[in-house]
């Protein structure tokens, strides 16, 4: 099989809920061997919610990203290392001033390979004691996911001088680029 055929056939799925989707796109999409990041909802129970339906917290639904990335270029534990670095995974249904189930965080796995690998790393994390609380963090597998409405896509990029995206945002595109700055898209 050619090489091109091979990546072709090697995009993989993540879906990742750590707070506001926002904070998540901004910094997936600048993460080299990602080819695209899609801002949506997962595991509610209620079939094709609205951002205001969300944002009630009656739905069951966290908001999250649906990453498509290549496996040669970015790994799914390079993918997971980064998500505990630009969120706080101990507070349970809450990021900063954001609160609700639906900013919950939450690794919803694809595979027995996702499963094993983000058991692994919550296993070394707890064992390393990286964070000064509990890490509540789920691990579930992937359920249906809803792409939010199309002003939530790119959000950062497109709107970079809303305060939100100011305050919140920006700063976690900053330490991952800090942090991970090898991992770069150029």
């Amino acid at each position: 099989m050619a090489q091109e055929d091979k990546n072709v056939l090697e995009v993989q799925i993540a879906t990742l809920a750590g707070g506001c989707f926002w904070c998540l796109d901004a910094v997936y999409q600048d993460l080299q061997g990602v080819k695209s990041v899609v801002s949506g909802y997962t595991a509610g129970h209620v079939t094709s919610p609205t951002y205001e339906q969300i944002c009630n917290g009656d739905t069951g639904h966290a908001e999250a990203v649906r990453i498509s990335f290549n496996p040669n270029e970015v790994s799914y534990r390079d993918l997971l290392e980064i998500f505990f670095v630009i969120h706080d995974p101990t507070t349970k249904n809450r990021q900063g001033n954001d609160v609700g189930t639906q900013y919950r965080s939450a690794i919803y796995y694809h595979s027995p390979e996702q499963q094993a690998t983000a058991q692994a790393l919550l296993g070394e994390l707890r064992e390393q004691h990286v964070f000064g609380a509990p890490i509540v963090t789920e691990l579930v597998p992937t359920e249906t996911f809803y792409t939010a409405e199309d002003y939530h896509q790119d959000y950062f990029r497109n709107n970079p001088n809303q305060s939100y995206c100011q305050f919140v945002v920006a700063p976690k595109l900053v330490k991952f680029r800090e942090k991970f700055a090898a991992k770069r898209k150029n």
